[in-house]
């Protein structure tokens, strides 16, 4: 297959990126030993047969250590894109959907590059500020602190670890566009890079030193139990829907079906995606005693899954919030009192049409709850007998 080929050493790998020019080409650093990097020469196979204006590169890492080094190959298999004997973008690890799209999305482009050069530096500053900003503590590394792919990564998370510190991970080898933007953005060269509040700390010898003098754990926010977590989330809306995806886009069909419900009721409410925390997703089943997902919680007490939300009455009454504050101030309520005792003796039609008119009360619960009050003739206007609720008062007397 023309466009898909092995360059054994380093010439041939220039000679084949010259001859693409401005044509993609693909470049597969692989291991013989890797199992992984065969199943994804097949990829390479397939993708080759449907995109043949690309080249096809396979470029054993090993090989090649010169290569390797300019281009920090730190894992197979890896993947650069290249254009016009540029790299463009850059994929690490057997991902072949992801393979697949960055092929489509990059052989489209006019020859745009994924990386710095491509979007207009202003767009590429607000994505970082977004990124550095994303939590009060951000670390970007080499690979994601259960499986760092650096030394120095992995030195940073064990001290991280080691004085309970709260943060958050950004892998730069997945992104190639912000890791060179972010050196430049930054003016630090290296990696990794420790954010606390949107302002850089520094990289691994600074964090060293502010764990040796003990100045680490007032400079980066603590770790908080999972429980405090989790009670801060389900307390964070009184409405809160635990889902996957967002409002925006959800991620399944339960979800998608369970915001259509909400929005057509016009509930007002957060969510949060637990597919972007595996802890929280994890946790939230054993903390509420509820196997699966979505899950609703008002006022931080769930309500339940999807079943639950389609079998009640409607949406708005499930999700209902009472209002704490009483609307009437206790000067009001004063004078209702006193206008009510002047007119105990009026008959019952009267009461109707002055006390509770049609105008004011809002039955929310359906028969206002049926609640009923029990109380001694003639003693409805005592204080101790009204029921101050959102905006009927119960009983005889409005609120």
């Amino acid at each position: 297959m023309a466009n898909f080929t092995e360059a054994k050493t380093p010439q041939q790998f220039e000679d084949l990126l010259k001859k693409a020019g401005r044509s993609l080409t693909v470049v597969h650093f692989h291991a013989p030993w890797a199992p992984q990097c065969s199943q994804m020469n097949d990829v390479m196979e397939e993708l080759a047969k449907e995109h043949k204006q690309t080249m096809f590169v396979k470029l054993e890492a090993e090989a090649v250590p010169d290569v390797s080094e300019k281009y920090e190959i730190a894992s197979v298999p890896t993947f650069l894109f290249f254009k016009g004997g540029e790299k463009i973008d850059r994929l690490d690890g057997a991902h072949a959907p992801e393979l697949t799209n960055k092929v489509q999305r990059l052989e489209s482009s006019g020859g745009g590059p994924a990386g710095p050069g491509e979007a207009p530096k202003e767009e590429l500053n607000e994505r970082l500020k977004k990124l550095i900003n994303a939590a009060p503590c951000m670390l970007f590394m080499k690979g994601s602190p259960q499986e760092p792919r650096c030394g120095f990564s992995r030195q940073i998370v064990k001290i991280l670890k080691d004085h309970s510190i709260q943060y958050s991970s950004f892998d730069i080898l997945s992104d190639d566009e912000v890791r060179q933007g972010l050196k430049t953005y930054s003016n630090w060269p290296t990696y990794p890079q420790l954010y606390v509040k949107g302002d850089l700390i520094g990289g691994l010898d600074i964090v060293k030193e502010l764990a040796e003098s003990g100045e680490l754990e007032n400079t980066c926010p603590k770790t908080v139990s999972l429980e405090q977590r989790l009670k801060s989330l389900i307390n964070k809306s009184p409405i809160m829907l635990f889902m996957k995806g967002n409002k925006e886009g959800a991620k399944c069909g339960f979800s998608r079906q369970i915001i259509e419900i909400m929005n057509g009721a016009g509930v007002e409410y957060d969510t949060f995606d637990i597919l972007q925390d595996e802890e929280v997703r994890q946790g939230l089943k054993t903390y509420s005693n509820w196997p699966t997902y979505p899950q609703l919680y008002v006022k931080g007490d769930l309500i339940g899954g999807l079943d639950i939300v389609k079998l009640s009455h409607s949406t708005s009454q499930a999700c209902m919030v009472a209002r704490r504050k009483p609307l009437l101030s206790k000067r009001h309520t004063t004078f209702h009192r006193e206008f009510a005792k002047r007119h105990l003796k009026d008959s019952q039609t009267m009461r109707n049409k002055i006390l509770s008119s049609d105008e004011t009360k809002i039955e929310l619960f359906g028969l206002n709850g049926k609640c009923h009050v029990w109380r001694k003739p003639g003693t409805a206007h005592h204080l101790a007998n009204i029921i101050p609720t959102v905006k009927h008062g119960g009983g005889s007397i409005m609120l």
